[in-house]
């Protein structure tokens, strides 16, 4: 073997799909979808681009596998040994902060097919469902809202904080919309008006799980009625 060629082959060992991966991931995270090409790859980790293409196919499967990591990291720090509740409230909130700080997966995670990632979260989210009782016939329905909520709502949130360069202060940005929701005409927005003061103080983080509670109580409901309804004697 020339020293070329085992030159070469150490080059490959040390260059692992895991360095591919998580070097994509820090592209995504400065750049977003569009900075992130096998040249600059190439770049970030000193190599050739055809080094890249002996582990990664294509920019589709290297997004892939970026979203699949940063939501097995998220997913990871859930603790399964909680109560349904509050292990929901967990992949909730995992899934709300990982949105947050890498805005890009958001749009990787509505992708059709679905990729293995979103499949990730609604299999953690199902098995909590099946915990709290859901009927057998609703639990598809139950995950599926559930998952839904989570994800939308973290998107929205992550688009919202690009809105703004650099962003408001939340406090100045809350008390400018809450005194426009006051100025409204009280006989077209009597509701919106009504809880401007409401909006001044609201947390993000609350009612994004406040939604997650009404769904969960949706739930409840359903595994309560369930059980309720009287079987039919054996002949």
């Amino acid at each position: 073997m020339t020293r070329a060629k085992r030159a070469s082959e150490r080059r490959e060992d040390s260059l692992s799909r895991e360095r591919i991966v998580d070097a994509a991931i820090e592209l995504l995270d400065e750049a977003g979808e569009e900075g992130l090409t096998f040249r600059a790859l190439a770049a970030r980790l000193a190599t050739g681009s055809g080094a890249i293409y002996w582990h990664i196919t294509n920019k589709d499967e290297l997004l892939a596998a970026a979203s699949d990591v940063v939501v097995h990291r998220a997913l990871a720090e859930v603790d399964d040994h909680a109560s349904p509740r509050k292990a929901i409230h967990g992949i909730a909130m995992g899934v709300f902060e990982m949105v947050d700080a890498h805005p890009w997966v958001g749009a990787e995670l509505d992708r059709h097919p679905q990729p293995i990632a979103t499949l990730r979260i609604l299999e953690r989210i199902g098995r909590q469902v099946q915990a709290l009782g859901a009927p057998r016939g609703a639990q598809f329905t139950a995950a599926t809202v559930l998952g839904s909520h989570i994800l939308s709502e973290s998107r929205q949130n992550a688009a919202n904080g690009r809105l703004y360069h650099p962003p408001p202060d939340r406090a100045d940005f809350l008390e400018t919309l809450a005194a426009r929701w006051e100025e409204l005409d009280p006989d077209e927005f009597p509701f919106t008006r009504s809880v401007a003061d409401q909006l001044r103080h609201h947390d993000d983080h609350a009612e994004f799980l406040a939604g997650v509670d009404l769904i969960l109580a949706g739930i409840s409901v359903s595994s309560t009625g369930a059980r309720d309804v009287p079987r039919k004697p054996k002949r």
